[in-house]
């Protein structure tokens, strides 16, 4: 543990999350031995860490280190860069060039973006790692290189392979250790370190006052999934370094410094395909309140009596309410008072998600489509209300559905 504490510090990595210590001490275990590494993960995790720690602690660490973004030179040029050419191979080719094969001669390149490489560029990487050729461009004589291979990718290359977009062959020279870096909603307090180190960095550098971060700001901070991980949350901290020097950042200012996806709310859960209502629960209760009230106007529509009484019963059975409990409204169908469209529509319970819709649309009627004070009426956020508009295709302007505004 004391030599990776050392690597954390000579890298400055900031974190102590299972994962990623175990991603760190297979990268120093790997380093000594000369394999291929294939460094995967999500953009803007911290990949390009890794290949500096397999370069720093191998034998080649008082070689070269070159590193190379291969989605960002053209696919016209790329044999060029790697491999070099020779004058006059093509256009613009006035005077022979080394590439990078051959300039890191004896040290370690690191092919970032490897998934980008066209086929015919992985065809000559695959004779580099299996026989240490080269060819550069323009010329037939066969050149020798002495080089360690580390990439990385943020593609799952088996689906490209099964895609034809990445050869199977290469893929698997590539691929003799795989070191997985962790998603950065995955490594749990480190978001919090690396929130509170990016801030006093930023107030350093600018002699601004430093923020801090309340509990409800930290723990929306976990919640959140953060897409552009690492990188994503160094931006946003800076952001609200500047414009909330000085200040506590709470959940709100957070929320309102991240970006809103498609719907119209920021991405605040940690698995975007869940519906969870944690979140709600205060909108919850009052839509199973006016569930209650609406079945005991019902009730009393049969049986004669007085709603206002069936109302002071709803209210109080709400203390015994549990979310998990579903709730069947006591139906007497031996009443001769009801005829049998009444039966049905009594039976006929609204579903929990169409009861939140009509209580959405309604608020938003009631404020002639004001969304702030329908959020206020409803007791959720204005984000939250965003989220539920998109979710049930409400009409903003009217606060009714999209098919009733269309009729």
């Amino acid at each position: 543990m004391d030599d990776i504490t050392k690597v954390k510090q000579r890298f400055s990595i900031i974190g102590n999350s299972p994962a990623l210590i175990a991603a760190i001490e297979r990268a120093v275990k790997v380093a000594p031995i000369d394999l291929s590494v294939l460094v995967t993960g999500e953009s803007g995790s911290g990949k390009e860490f890794f290949p500096k720690i397999i370069h720093a602690y191998g034998a080649r660490k008082h070689k070269k280190y070159i590193a190379v973004n291969c989605g960002a030179i053209p696919e016209g040029t790329i044999d060029s860069e790697l491999f070099g050419h020779e004058k006059g191979s093509f256009t613009g080719a006035i005077s022979s060039r080394k590439g990078y094969f051959e300039e890191a001669d004896g040290g370690t390149i690191f092919l970032d973006e490897v998934a980008e490489l066209p086929l015919t560029t992985q065809a000559r990487l695959l004779r580099v790692l299996e026989t240490g050729e080269f060819l550069k461009v323009g010329s037939s004589i066969v050149q020798k290189t002495d080089i360690r291979v580390v990439a990385a990718t943020n593609v799952n290359l088996l689906k490209a392979v099964e895609k034809g977009k990445f050869r199977e062959d290469l893929y698997y020279r590539l691929s003799t250790v795989v070191i997985n870096v962790p998603s950065l909603h995955d490594r749990g307090d480190d978001i919090e370190l690396l929130a509170r180190k990016f801030a006093s960095d930023f107030s350093e550098k600018y002699l601004t006052a430093p923020i801090t971060f309340s509990e409800d700001a930290k723990r929306a901070m976990l919640l959140y999934r953060w897409p552009g991980n690492v990188r994503q949350l160094k931006n946003i901290v800076e952001q609200l370094a500047l414009f909330d020097a000085g200040t506590e950042v709470n959940r709100r200012t957070l929320i309102e410094a991240l970006p809103l996806d498609y719907s119209g709310a920021s991405s605040l859960m940690t698995k975007p395909a869940e519906k969870s209502y944690e979140n709600e629960r205060e909108m919850l209760w009052q839509l199973v309140y006016a569930m209650r009230n609406d079945i005991a106007e019902l009730r009393a529509r049969i049986d004669g009596k007085n709603p206002l009484h069936d109302k002071h019963t709803a209210a109080q059975s709400l203390i015994k309410y549990e979310p998990e409990a579903q709730y069947v409204p006591p139906v007497d169908f031996t009443s001769t008072r009801a005829d049998d469209s009444d039966i049905e529509d009594v039976v006929a319970v609204p579903t929990l998600e169409d009861s939140e819709r009509d209580a959405v649309a309604a608020a938003l009627r009631r404020n002639n489509g004001n969304k702030k004070k329908a959020a206020e009426q409803l007791n959720i956020s204005q984000r939250t209300l965003y989220r539920k508009i998109h979710e049930y295709g409400l009409d903003l302007s009217e606060g009714t559905t999209a098919e009733n505004s269309e009729s």
